[in-house]
């Protein structure tokens, strides 16, 4: 049996939020909320194992600070935002990014990627349109 994952979401859309939270409890993982902000972002990062982070918040432009902050408290992130540019060549830490809109099957397949890699499974091939960012220590 596969390994089921707390899972962040940080999404300010409502309606992108609800489609993530169903492809993340579709796969057998536990959304443990979403947070539109870093702050509750914040609140709920205690107990996540992984992070969908988008870039452009209710705050602003905090999703790459928060994915950093996420990757130093050891949280597997992935970005998911209409504005990849915005994160350059990557943010420490974290995985990579998915270019919005991300059609329902390429979410799954994109979740998958960060539960096999949170799951230490070596040789998984991102998603085609997962653009990954370099290994770097924290």
């Amino acid at each position: 049996m596969e390994m089921a994952f707390n899972v962040l979401i940080v999404e300010d859309q409502p309606i992108i939020a609800m489609g993530l939270e169903d492809a993340v409890e579709a796969l057998g993982h536990h959304s443990i909320g979403v947070a539109r902000n870093k702050a509750e972002a914040t609140l709920l990062a205690a107990t996540a194992d992984m992070a969908l982070v988008d870039v452009n918040l209710d705050d602003g432009p905090t999703g790459p600070g928060i994915g950093r902050d996420l990757a130093i408290a050891d949280i597997t992130v992935l970005f998911m935002t209409s504005d990849p540019g915005a994160l350059g060549a990557g943010v420490k830490g974290t995985l990579g990014v998915m270019e919005k809109p991300i059609l329902d099957l390429e979410v799954v397949k994109a979740i998958q990627y960060v539960a096999d890699r949170r799951a230490g499974i070596e040789g998984t091939c991102p998603p085609d349109r997962l653009r990954t960012f370099p290994v770097t220590k924290q």
